[in-house]
């Protein structure tokens, strides 16, 4: 089943990472799951599930920053009007900012990929040892 990007979309697609990580998380000591999760509820779901080693890292930027950055061109498509859904970009389909993130790290900063990395891995590295 294909699924687009309308919210019932989004929230069959993060229940069913969801349900992956509870399966995969037998066989690995830890999980990284890069997603878009725009709905609080969805990640509340998530971290109830998946607790007590659930751990929300939020990466945020502004809009500027990720039109700079678009190699798909979707922010391009939906100026134009070609995508009407583009999360946190559209009207219709809001990105609702996590209120309860363990770690944030703005990308669109001077931060570079390289420290963004090393500030998760020392995150996991201290959290993961509990």
């Amino acid at each position: 089943m294909k699924l687009g990007f309308d919210r019932k979309d989004i929230e069959r697609n993060n229940t069913n990472i969801v349900k992956t990580c509870e399966v995969e998380r037998e066989n690995h000591d830890i999980l990284i799951v890069p997603v878009i999760s725009p709905i609080n509820y969805c990640r509340m779901m998530a971290r109830k599930k998946l607790k007590p080693y659930f751990y929300l890292i939020y990466l945020s930027s502004s809009i500027d920053s990720l039109k700079k950055r678009d190699p798909k061109g979707l922010y391009d498509k939906a100026d134009r009007g070609e995508i009407l859904d583009l999360i946190g970009y559209s009207k219709i389909n809001p990105y609702e900012v996590p209120v309860d993130a363990d770690l944030e790290i703005d990308t669109s900063s001077s931060a570079t990929l390289e420290s963004s990395v090393e500030t998760i891995v020392e995150f996991i590295k201290k959290n993961a040892s509990r």
